[in-house]
């Protein structure tokens, strides 16, 4: 009996020696697997589907090869995102951010973040220095970034064969010799970066001598790359539309995304030839740019189809590679969605190509001596300060492995000998007005920026500012602003009388604290006002505008925390002043100088996605024997200040109106976001004027309200609006388009 259970125990470890050698020899006779994914710009988005039921089907990934769009697809996937990780991925992404050069100004002070909304172009210029990223509209600056962070453990120089979880390469195009090139090693980032360099519309990126772009424009299919690199089965998917016809080739960026495709043509035949199972999936309808939330989830969704009608093909390639119709691959790697949010140890700093002030600005600021971690977050705001607040053209933030933890390696390109904005708007009552920008940073100790600002229009405005910088959030400002105003006035809807004016204003702020969310100032200003003319009608009050000059005293208090600045959803914005005025720095004509107090207030409350409710207080109040005709409360328009400093706006009325000297406003507003980027706004307004607080109510009420569609285009808001009030008893149109400024 024993010597029976021997002989059967023998049997078994002998039967388990060849099933373990059966399956050895399986696993090692199994077919190398590539996935080659083409370039197409966000048409690339549909690979992330059909990469999802690749994974569903169980097919095993060796080796992955990609072009443009296709690099960076193919290559998070090979670093450990899988398909489902992809898709969340893309989708939380703010492309419209992404694919520009804008800053993200969250983390900001409130005046650097009103500069994004006020001009549709900026762009840093160094004088004397090559500029390295030159040569497209946009410098690739947030796309390097966003491939940086992403790329959280592969940031240093690796081979991408050895060191990825699964190996990979893209292709990129040297357009100094038009040689194809394709990455088998060094940065990830960087590789993924130059292979998707559309040229034009992107900056190169420049390596050696090499000066790349797309990969497309010499292989936009790369499956001979994968060949090369032992693929036995090849699995490609490509997102290229029907060739255009002459009469489809009507527009601009038509005839140039057919230059790129014609040009993309290059060993995609040969290409084709070599693989065993291609996907072409139908992306018409959308383009290169299609980055919007719908368009994304229509192609990965239909990536998803077209995979889905080869799904019998899919499953018989599983016995072609050599694997069972129920094989499972192991998942040799984790996912990464979490990189962008987890918390790494930080061993040290390392400052590259940065001066000690520039170190110890970004040290003090952020206070890195108690900062023993590190998030992507905090990553991006590393490097937005030291492109906004040091004004260094590139800037760039690596995690290299240390220790226990990593060491944080801040780079920086050259510096900005000047920083250019352009704004244009155009509106149906001022017609068209330009705004140019130029930032200048002073070679200082401490940074000091002087900002020069020009408007050409109905309202003609110049202006010099300069801002110290001692600390990371006290500024001290010295500003000479002059302004040549052209208004109209008018009185209950009726235009009453046009003055023209010069206006030369000099402001010192020795307490300038300017916060992420809060700006806080108390300053000392001069105005000088120079009458022209005052032309009015033959019922109007005719008064004698002598020139003069006056003193005033300020203090103010601004907070944001608004989440979008032209269509909130969430968040709060409050601004309150105080002044006193005087033409010798303690009176007024002899007497008591006038005091001003004004304050406004809103809040966003959102109900389901799409609605918001607004409400607004806010009101001016004037106090002294004398008010000068000049800081007379005036209303009308939907923004504040914007004909004049005083200006408050009222839902109804248009243009600019005379009030009293105690006026008080509530304003509700309905937001709707029908969808994309489209905007319907209502608007109820009320309000009281009195020439004394006493006899606030004894007058009648004001009453206005407006409806307007807005659509928030990369130049700004363009939208038009319908407004009433008992006040003008009129209605009123408005068409606006662009950044208000």
């Amino acid at each position: 009996m024993e010597k029976m259970k021997r002989c059967i125990l023998v049997a078994l470890l002998a039967v388990g020696i060849m099933t373990a050698g059966t399956v050895s020899a399986q696993q090692q006779e199994r077919k190398k697997v590539a996935i080659v994914l083409s370039g197409g710009g966000a048409k690339g988005m549909a690979h992330i589907g059909v990469l999802k039921v690749l994974e569903r089907a169980g097919i095993p990934v060796d080796i992955v090869t990609g072009t443009s769009m296709g690099s960076i697809i193919g290559g998070l996937y090979a670093i450990g995102y899988n398909a489902n990780a992809l898709d969340s991925m893309v989708r939380v992404q703010d492309w419209s951010y992404v694919i520009t050069d804008k800053e993200d100004l969250r983390n900001q002070s409130l005046s650097d973040r009103r500069k994004q909304y006020t001009y549709i172009y900026t762009t840093g210029v160094t004088i004397g220095k090559r500029d390295m990223n030159a040569g497209g509209f946009i410098k690739g600056k947030n796309l390097a970034e966003l491939f940086q962070q992403l790329c959280t453990g592969y940031t240093d120089s690796l081979d991408f064969s050895r060191d990825l979880p699964i190996p990979f390469a893209c292709v990129a195009t040297n357009i100094v010799d038009n040689s194809e090139v394709v990455f088998h090693s060094g940065r990830l980032a960087q590789a993924m970066r130059s292979s998707m360099a559309i040229p034009v519309a992107f900056s190169p990126v420049r390596i050696g001598e090499m000066v790349l772009v797309d990969g497309g424009l010499k292989n936009n299919y790369p499956a001979d790359v994968a060949k090369a690199m032992g693929a036995d089965i090849i699995i490609g998917v490509t997102v290229q539309g029907d060739p255009k016809m002459a009469e489809d080739l009507n527009g601009t960026m038509t005839i140039l995304s057919q230059i790129i495709d014609v040009n993309c043509k290059n060993k995609v035949d040969e290409n084709l030839a070599i693989t065993d199972l291609h996907m072409q999936v139908d992306t018409k309808g959308y383009g290169s740019a299609s980055f919007s939330h719908a368009a994304i989830d229509t192609l990965i969704r239909r990536g998803e189809e077209e995979a889905m009608r080869h799904w019998g093909q899919i499953v018989a390639l599983k016995r072609q590679i050599g694997i069972s119709d129920d094989y499972r691959p192991k998942m040799l790697h984790p996912l990464r969605p979490q990189v962008m949010t987890e918390k790494q140890h930080v061993t040290g700093y390392t400052f590259e190509n940065m001066t000690p002030q520039a170190e110890r600005f970004i040290r003090s600021k952020f206070k890195l001596h108690k900062k023993d971690s590190i998030d992507a977050e905090l990553e991006q705001q590393l490097t937005t300060s030291m492109r906004v607040d040091l004004f260094y053209q590139t800037a760039e933030c690596r995690l290299v492995p240390e220790g226990n933890g990593v060491r944080v390696v801040l780079s920086a390109g050259n510096r900005k000998s000047v920083q250019l904005h352009a704004g244009v708007r155009y509106d149906n009552e001022e017609y068209a007005s330009v705004q140019l920008g130029l930032d200048i940073p002073l070679k200082t100790a401490t940074p000091i920026n002087t900002d020069i600002t020009l408007r050409l229009g109905k309202r003609l405005m110049a202006r010099g500012e300069l801002t110290i910088h001692p600390r990371s959030n006290i500024r001290p400002t010295i500003s000479y602003t002059f302004r040549r105003n052209d208004v109209d006035v008018y009185f209950k809807g009726d235009r009453d009388y046009n003055i023209r004016y010069n206006q030369f204003q000099a402001e010192v702020i020795p307490i300038n604290h300017d916060l992420r969310h809060f700006n806080i100032q108390y300053g000392l200003r001069w105005d000088y006002m120079h009458y022209r003319n005052m032309l009015g009608s033959e019922s109007s009050i005719q008064t004698t505008l002598k020139n003069e000059h006056f003193y005033s005293y300020h203090a103010r208090i601004n907070y944001n925390s608004e989440d979008n600045w032209n269509f909130p959803t969430r968040g709060a914005r409050f601004k309150a002043a105080y002044s006193y005025l005087t033409d010798n720095f303690a009176q007024l004509d002899g007497k008591p100088g006038m005091s001003e107090v004004n304050a406004n207030w809103r809040m966003s409350f959102t109900m389901g996605k799409r609605f918001t409710l607004q409400p607004m207080f806010y009101g001016r109040l004037l106090f002294g024997n004398t008010v000068p005709p000049a800081f007379g409360n005036t209303i009308g328009g939907d923004w504040f200040g914007h004909y004049v400093e005083q200006q408050m706006p009222f839902a109804g009325i248009g243009n600019m109106e005379y009030v009293d000297h105690q006026f008080v406003a509530a304003q509700l507003q309905a937001q709707e976001h029908i969808g994309g980027n489209s905007y319907m706004l209502l608007r109820l307004a009320a309000a009281q004027q009195s020439d004394h607080l006493s006899k606030m109510l004894d007058f009648h009420t004001m009453l206005g309200g407006q409806i307007a569609y807005y659509y928030n285009t990369m130049f700004g808001p363009a939208g038009v609006t319908l407004g009433y009030s008992n006040y003008t008893k009129e209605p009123y149109f408005f068409l606006n388009l662009g950044y208000e400024f």
